[in-house]
């Protein structure tokens, strides 16, 4: 360049700086970046800028307008502050103006602007940058340790098999960076565990547990985050070993114990069914008591058949075809009996026995209605062709073959023909009636009742009506002057064989066969005849839920139970009870069964639920003994005897009851004796010795004392027989009322009778209770006072000691003269003031007798209060009549006590037979 542009250069140059100076000096405004990016570690106060915080201002190096003076900062509670490091290079930095927190916040973003010193000393006229935006970042420290979310863990596997993964353990970190806040690693810190974990806390099984072995493990767990830093407090982990789940109902006894006498007993309180967590749409259970090895089937009252008709109200009039075997009742005397079933009386036909019905029992007067009932368990025929079975059979007795009426079973089915008489009919009728039914041949006791109502025969099983499926037509028979045989087991076959015999042999078991003529039964007392006294039950219905459906069978022996959810039918299970209603049941083993179904949505079936078999244990009952108290002699003047009352020879009879009875009080076991009150079902008196001689003597009771009482009776020579379910009142008062005549008693020395009673058709008997009755003989007036045998017979009943004394110390020889006159002289006096009382005594009883003649209803006469009683006996020892007498005399005085106490209870002083 020239010289003389240089200068003019320079000259310029300083030329305008003095027009600055002494002008407008802060020309320019302030410079900086316009973002930053910073980063600040928590708990430090520097923040490390990108790019560094640095102001330029072109006015430099003009003192105050080149100079920054302040970084100001702009933005919501910003916690930082701009210093200036340096004025003259524009250099500052951010610092933190209070703590910063990561884990409050992360990220700071504001606005900063550089001011500079302005045109003076005094600031004046300053000017500022634009706005640049700060962004910073706040860096984590490790400072928290890792934190489990739950105080512990708890899982349980099924032993035997490997997971891979049996739970998830997690922990958190609180602080706020990926690296510090994020868990690295979990790790097993128990030793010598078959568990082992992963980094994100699944724990699995290293090999397969047993339930035997262990069932449960516990395990300590620690966490770490990536910053390696463990976690504070380990957790635990409980894991429980189960068996392998199989599906099937849990929580059941096999035994359940029922006492007598408590109602309805829950069979399984705790039961539940275990599904293994399988969906269900649905579960029917259904519970089965199995009684059929109890009596006929199930646990039924065990009296006779004609008292369970009358009990039930059964139409009077039937014929038991199939009765106890008796003098009486012969003709199922051969037949097979097994009455070991809680005196059942069962006939089991083995193909080989049958009877002939006596003439005398059939009925004659079957018409167009009438009745056959049977008990009958019967199982399949052998053979391919199986022979008819005949239960019952009314045919020719000699010269013909023809079946009138029967009842048979035949290849499982039930068959009845009734081949009416041309006297009746003389068109083709309905003839042969067919019934088939799995109950004929399945081996169970069923109770078969069949009502004729000519042209209609219906069938009852099990109080069940049945229509015959099959009827066939025949032409009546023709009328014949051949007897009729009936038969039971075997159908009699009288004609056109050389030998008359059974044929067509029935196999199987029958009780309680009868034909009933004139009338049909009704459904409720075939209902009752057949009714169990046992059977399921279900408590508290109203507590089911809505969705559960149960269904009981007539003879509550099976129960149904269905529903959609497992948690309604457990609660229904649960309420599933036994109940026995009798009050002596058969003790002994009745077997339970459940079977179960369960449904899964889509399917017909998915879970296969195991059988359970249990027993409820019936305990025996309490044994009643059955005592009968009274006067055991009995001694009438001969015009008693032969009044047209005679006497009543039980008229002091007392029947008791008791039963041992134990509880525990206070951890002692306690038994004593409970006076218990029950029905009878018969009392029989026996004559012992020779049998009553019917032109001259005879026992009975009169139709009035069964009034109004479950009674009937039956006499023979042999005694009576007074039967029905009845209270033991009822009998006492009916055997108060026997009556005993003899119409020459002159042939009488004594008659003696033994007394039984029963309940539950002879399942407990009475003790046997003998009475003598004897006849008071009249003596004639005595000459000789000191007759030893007079003596005797006057002195025995006055229980005299002193003169018992007096005669037994007597010895010729050694008593003075004066004292035998004065001894004979009190005797004679004696005996003739008991003559004289003995004839007015007597003379106060014939008249009490014949007053008793005229009034028919009085029967309570009692002869052995008389203050004096006198048995003729010469030879019998005076001291042993003394004992006699007063034990007898001992004995009126605690009837006397009884009877004004008003009930008897029995002792062991009381006299039993």
């Amino acid at each position: 360049m020239p010289i003389p542009w240089l200068c003019f250069w320079l000259f310029s140059l300083i030329l305008g700086q003095s027009r600055t100076v002494g002008g407008k000096v802060n020309k320019h405004k302030p410079w900086i970046e316009t973002s930053y990016h910073g980063v600040i570690t928590e708990n430090m106060d520097t923040v490390l800028l990108d790019p560094p915080l640095v102001a330029l201002d072109k006015d430099a190096p003009v003192p105050y307008a080149g100079e920054i003076c302040d970084f100001k900062i702009y933005g919501q509670d910003a916690p930082f502050k701009a210093v200036v490091l340096n004025r003259t290079s524009g250099e500052g930095v951010l610092k933190a103006s209070s703590p910063v927190d990561c884990e409050s916040q992360k990220e700071y973003t504001f606005i900063i602007q550089a001011y500079d010193c302005g045109s003076g000393p005094n600031g004046a006229d300053w000017k500022k940058s634009h706005k640049a935006v700060v962004h910073i970042q706040v860096d984590d420290v490790n400072e928290f340790a890792p934190v489990f979310r739950e105080p512990q863990y708890k899982a349980s596997v099924t032993e035997g098999k490997i997971y891979d993964s049996i739970l998830q353990v997690e922990a958190w970190d609180q602080d706020c960076s990926p690296q510090y806040s994020q868990i690295c690693n979990y790790e097993i810190v128990t030793p010598g565990t078959p568990f082992a974990i992963d980094r994100n806390g699944n724990i699995r099984n290293t090999e397969r547990l047993s339930f035997d072995k262990q069932q449960s493990y516990k395990i300590m767990v620690t966490a770490f985050d990536c910053g390696q830093k463990r976690a504070k407090e380990d957790v635990a982990v409980h894991i429980v070993v189960k068996p392998v789940c199989k599906p099937g109902w849990q929580g059941w006894n096999k035994r359940v114990d029922y006492e007598p006498g408590t109602g309805s007993k829950q069979l399984f309180p705790k039961m539940h069914l275990e599904t293994c967590g399988g969906p269900l749409s649905g579960v029917k259970a259904m519970v089965e008591l199995q009684t059929n090895h109890i009596g006929k089937g199930c646990d039924r009252e065990t009296y006779s058949e004609k008292s369970l008709q009358k009990l039930c109200g059964a139409a009077s009039g039937s014929t038991d075809l199939l009765p106890a075997p008796s003098p009486s009742t012969n003709w199922t005397s051969s037949l097979l009996t097994d009455s070991g079933r809680d005196s059942d009386l069962i006939y089991r036909f083995d193909g080989r026995q049958a009877a002939n019905v006596p003439d005398h029992v059939v009925p004659q007067n079957l018409t167009d209605q009438f009745t056959i009932a049977t008990w009958m368990k019967h199982g399949p025929s052998p053979g391919l062709r199986a022979e008819k079975e005949t239960l019952l059979c009314n045919s020719d007795k000699t010269e013909m073959n023809r079946h009138h009426y029967s009842l048979y079973v035949h290849n499982c089915r039930l068959v009845f023909l009734l081949r009416r008489d041309f006297t009746q009919v003389d068109t083709f009728r309905p003839a042969e009636f067919h019934w088939k039914l799995e109950q004929i041949c399945d081996k169970e006791w069923h109770y078969y009742v069949i009502n004729v109502e000519f042209p209609a025969v219906t069938l009852f099983v099990d109080g069940v009506t049945y229509e015959p499926y099959l009827v066939t037509d025949d032409w009546p028979i023709h009328a014949s002057k051949i007897d009729t045989q009936l038969t039971v087991g075997a159908c009699w076959q009288g004609g056109e064989v050389a030998t008359p015999r059974f044929t067509q042999y029935f196999r199987g078991s029958l009780s309680g066969l009868t034909i009933r003529p004139g009338r049909i039964e009704t459904q409720k007392v075939i209902s009752c005849l057949q009714a169990c006294k046992e059977g399921l039950d279900i408590n508290s219905l109203e507590s089911l839920a809505k969705d559960i459906k149960f269904h009981f069978n007539p003879a509550q022996s099976v129960l149904v139970v269905e529903g959609e959810d497992v948690g309604s039918i457990n609660t229904a299970m649960t309420k599933v009870s036994y109940i026995n209603s009798r009050q002596f049941p058969t003790s002994g083993l009745r077997r339970l069964h459940i079977t179960t179904t369960v449904q899964c949505f889509g399917e017909d079936t998915c879970l296969s639920i195991p059988d359970v078999k249990a027993v409820v244990m019936v305990l025996p009952p309490s044994e009643p003994r059955i005592t009968i108290t009274g006067s055991n002699r009995l001694v009438r003047p001969a015009s008693d005897l032969q009044g047209p009352l005679g006497v009543a020879p039980f008229k002091e009879l007392h029947i008791t009851s008791t039963v041992m009875k134990g509880d525990s009080v206070g951890g002692f076991h306690r038994t004593g004796v409970m006076e218990v009150m029950h029905n009878l079902d018969y009392c029989d008196i026996l004559v012992i010795g020779e049998e009553l001689s019917p032109d001259a003597e005879s026992l009975e009771i009169h139709h009035n004392a069964l009034l109004g009482k479950h009674l009937d009776a039956t006499n023979s020579t042999s005694g009576i027989s007074i039967y029905g379910v009845d209270s033991m009142a009822h009998y006492e008062q009916a055997l108060r009322q026997v009556r005993y005549r003899n119409w020459r008693p002159a042939t009488l020395t004594e008659r003696r009778f033994r007394l039984t009673c029963s309940e539950l058709n002879g399942r407990y008997t009475s003790n046997e209770f003998n009475l003598e009755v004897s006849l008071l003989h009249h003596s004639a007036p005595v000459e000789h006072v000191n007759h030893l045998a007079s003596q005797q017979q006057y002195i025995r009943p006055v229980h005299h000691p002193l003169m018992i004394h007096t005669l037994n110390s007597h010895m010729p020889g050694t008593a003075p003269p004066a004292a035998t006159v004065i001894i004979v002289v009190c005797i004679a006096a004696l005996v003739t003031i008991v003559v004289i009382g003995v004839y007015r005594i007597h003379a106060t009883h014939q008249e009490g007798s014949r007053e008793d003649e005229e009034e028919v209803k009085e029967a309570d006469v009692d002869w052995e209060n008389s203050a004096l009683t006198i048995i003729v006996n010469p030879m019998e020892n005076i001291a042993g009549n003394q004992a006699v007498d007063e034990e007898e005399e001992d004995e009126r005085d605690v009837v006397e006590k009884r009877k004004h106490e008003g009930k008897f209870e029995w002792d062991s002083s009381s006299s039993t037979y």
